[in-house]
């Protein structure tokens, strides 16, 4: 790594997104992803969208025994 770098041309704010969506990235156990994975495939659905899925159902019930 340099000791100074020149950011005299630089542009403020030239790559900044205000409508940018950051997505965190979400690590599965390997089994519990293979699992998902094909439970996926053979509904015809990306695997995020079937996890959504899954922990809207779990919110939901969260949500009832809570309230």
């Amino acid at each position: 790594m340099k000791s100074h770098y020149d950011f005299s041309k630089g542009v403020r704010g030239q790559f900044y997104r205000p409508d940018a969506i950051f997505r965190l990235p979400i690590y599965l156990d390997e089994e519990i992803e293979h699992y998902l994975f094909d439970k996926a495939k053979a509904k015809g659905i990306d695997l995020s969208d079937l996890v959504n899925e899954l922990l809207k159902r779990e919110i939901e019930m969260i949500q009832a025994v809570v309230e």
